[in-house]
């Protein structure tokens, strides 16, 4: 997510105030624009760690239409290609992942939601490497009530693995809101990132978790991750980007 979120919240509805002085309260914005700001103790992406076990600071912005397009764009800091280029022998200034992406989301059947689009993960800075680790994906999901479906497939080159493309992920989410506590929601996750040519990089991902709404666009959380990914190779200067962990954040949408 690099964070694309793995669940991207539809349209809020709202009231709208316009010569009538009052709108139906259901009625949906044509134009809505919404945005996050968080702090994680630490960026991981699919299971893998992108900020060596470092803090990151996180930004969404996002544009949705009610027809169902939507564009929308993510920034972090990172530390992973850093490393990697220290572990390769060159250097270079590549500290923060830029992902722009947009798609169309419709319903189908009763809270049923389909959503279709592409991503674009740009490293700023990155030349150096070869391949780049610039990637480009397209994603359907599906999304029924508190559950949730998604394959991610890359048209080239996946996050600078060589002879990568046509490489994929495939995640099924949850988010079950706790009615006797107001506010919590229970999370879950579980996916697979299979690597192109590359089957040694292939793993398997889970996360469990928590998040507690405050209100007013205010959420603290947090989840465990593990992989069973080949430890030898994600880790760098002595840290497995892959290794279980604890991993907490804490947002606020606006």
């Amino acid at each position: 997510m690099r964070k694309l979120p793995q669940a991207i919240t539809l349209a809020s509805l709202a009231s709208l105030s316009f010569a009538t002085g009052i709108a139906r309260a259901d009625e949906t914005p044509e134009h809505s624009f919404t945005g996050k700001v968080a702090l994680y103790s630490e960026y991981e992406y699919r299971g893998i760690s992108q900020t060596s076990e470092k803090p990151a600071v996180q930004l969404n912005l996002d544009y949705a239409h009610k027809s169902g397009f939507y564009l929308g764009t993510f920034l972090s800091n990172i530390k992973w290609l850093e490393d990697t280029a220290e572990v390769g022998g060159f250097d270079t200034n590549a500290r923060i992942e830029w992902d722009i992406y947009g798609g169309y989301r419709f319903e189908v059947a009763k809270d049923t939601v389909v959503d279709v689009g592409y991503l674009r993960y740009e490293y700023p800075s990155s030349g150096a490497f070869n391949p780049k680790p610039n990637t480009d994906e397209i994603y359907a999901g599906i999304t029924w009530s508190f559950l949730n479906l998604k394959y991610s497939h890359s048209i080239n080159n996946t996050f600078g693995v060589p002879d990568s493309k046509n490489s994929y992920f495939i995640e099924g989410n949850i988010a079950y809101p706790i009615e006797q506590v107001k506010g919590l929601t229970i999370t879950g996750h579980l996916g697979h990132q299979e690597f192109k040519n590359n089957d040694s990089l292939s793993y398997t991902v889970w996360k469990a978790g928590a998040v507690y709404d405050f209100g007013n666009g205010l959420n603290v959380g947090g989840y465990v991750k593990g992989t069973d990914a080949e430890e030898a190779l994600y880790t760098y200067k002595g840290k497995d980007w892959s290794k279980d962990r604890l991993v907490a954040f804490v947002s606020y949408s606006f």
